[in-house]
């Protein structure tokens, strides 16, 4: 065995013993609940990420419509190490007349906002 060699193992192995909140995993979100309140939405999510600590959770949540628009936020105020996954809601979310489907995304402290959407069909 080269030394180049060893090091090499030596160093995957470390990276294997890493903590798996070490490596970036996007928010995934679980499932979203749309209840028609009055003139708004209450729109309630199941998130579930590796949280870690204050510097890495998934600390939001959008809704969008098809072409991007952000029609609601959520900000999550702290970890949830403890409670996985967790759900949370926004009250009072005004949609568009004649709107049949959201986008829902995540976003994490660390990683930034998730690349996928979760579709939505509303209830009319």
């Amino acid at each position: 065995m080269t030394y180049t060699h060893a090091l090499s193992s030596a160093a995957l192995a470390f990276a294997l013993l890493l903590p798996a909140t070490a490596r970036p995993e996007a928010p995934e979100i679980l499932s979203v609940e749309t209840i028609r309140t009055g003139m708004g939405w209450r729109i309630d999510v199941t998130l579930e990420h590796p949280d870690a600590d204050w510097d890495h959770f998934a600390d939001a949540w959008e809704v969008l419509d098809d072409a991007g628009n952000r029609l609601g936020f959520r900000e999550l105020m702290h970890p949830h190490v403890d409670e996985q996954p967790f759900t949370r809601s926004l009250y009072n979310v005004m949609l568009p007349d004649g709107l049949r489907r959201i986008q829902v995304r995540a976003r994490c402290s660390q990683d930034g906002w998730a690349e996928e959407t979760f579709t939505v069909d509303l209830d009319i």
